[in-house]
């Protein structure tokens, strides 16, 4: 087990100390987020603690099978005494929900991007995802990593390792996955939820965007529009996980990928197979993420983002 630190004592006087906490995580939650945030909220409950979970833009129907996924909702209802961020590295990314609260109390992330917006900020840049923050620190906190606690945090690393593939899985990460699964997570069934099993709406999405994919050299794109969901009935507000087919594509160093939303935003997100650190570019339109995966949220026409990124993005190849 690992040593607790001063930033480990300090959250565990916090979370003891606190009978009614709120929990919440980035807008369009991913895998990682969602997995955090259940984790770590329903090891608060079977504590008796009060806990409100709350993702801006909800769960999707992937998750509903993780413990706790009943209880996210996506507004604050409730008073609360202390408030937990997980795998946000601005306040922004939480949407609008604490934009006019106090500064968060409790900030968990591995982004190296994070802006250290909470009075206490737990951030490991080097970390595989915020849940292999969680495994290893909760523990430390009077947590239990029960089977369902051990399950959410499974997905959440397989999330953001897309199944173990990213450049930074390493043999401590398989290590932490072994320990999940002694704990009671099943990792094929877990796999299989997180990231091949595919509704019939997802598959015609993708078809979209497969039908304008656009290969140059080592980039290779696509974009989803609005009319895109409409025409394939699926309407979460993401990409249904197509930037992953995307950055398996041969011989390509970097994917994007461009999804229109309501009201004049493009997400963009970037994927890199090639040592080439992705999050700066993302960084300058405002976003933010990793070395290899990263991600902004754009103001604009679909059109006019897709080529004033594909621009920069050429550009940060050639140099």
């Amino acid at each position: 087990m690992m040593l607790a630190s001063r930033i480990d004592q300090e959250i565990k006087e916090r979370l003891s100390g606190s009978q009614s906490i709120l929990v919440v995580s980035h807008k369009r939650p991913d895998g990682d987020a969602i997995g955090s945030l259940l984790a770590i909220g329903h090891a608060l409950i079977q504590q008796g603690k009060q806990v409100q979970l709350v993702l801006e833009d909800g769960l999707p129907r992937k998750y509903y099978h993780l413990a706790s996924a009943d209880r996210v909702k996506q507004s604050i209802e409730n008073d609360y005494e202390l408030c937990v961020v997980v795998d946000s590295s601005d306040l922004e990314r939480t949407g609008s929900l604490l934009l006019e609260m106090p500064v968060p109390d409790i900030v968990i992330d591995h982004h190296k991007t994070n802006t250290h917006f909470g009075k206490v900020n737990l951030v490991e840049d080097e970390a595989v995802a915020t849940a292999s923050i969680l495994a290893l620190h909760m523990p430390l906190w009077g947590l239990s990593l029960d089977k369902y606690v051990s399950s959410s945090l499974l997905t959440g690393i397989l999330g953001d390792t897309i199944g173990f593939r990213t450049s930074n899985v390493d043999s401590q990460t398989m290590r932490l996955v072994a320990d999940l699964m002694d704990n009671g997570a099943n990792l094929p069934d877990l796999y299989q939820k997180a990231l091949v099993g595919r509704t019939i709406e997802e598959i015609r999405y993708w078809g979209q965007g497969l039908l304008k994919i656009v290969k140059e050299n080592n980039l290779v794109w696509t974009s989803l529009s609005l009319d895109d969901r409409i025409k394939s009935g699926y309407f979460e507000n993401d990409d249904a996980d197509l930037i992953n087919i995307l950055s398996s594509t041969a011989d390509a160093k970097i994917a994007m990928i461009f999804v229109e939303q309501d009201g004049g935003i493009v997400k963009v997100s970037w994927r890199s197979n090639s040592g080439i650190d992705v999050s700066g570019i993302a960084f300058n339109f405002g976003g933010g993420g990793h070395e290899a995966a990263a991600g902004a949220e754009i103001q604009g026409e679909l059109s006019q983002v897709s080529r004033e990124v594909i621009k920069e993005t050429k550009s940060l190849l050639m140099n």
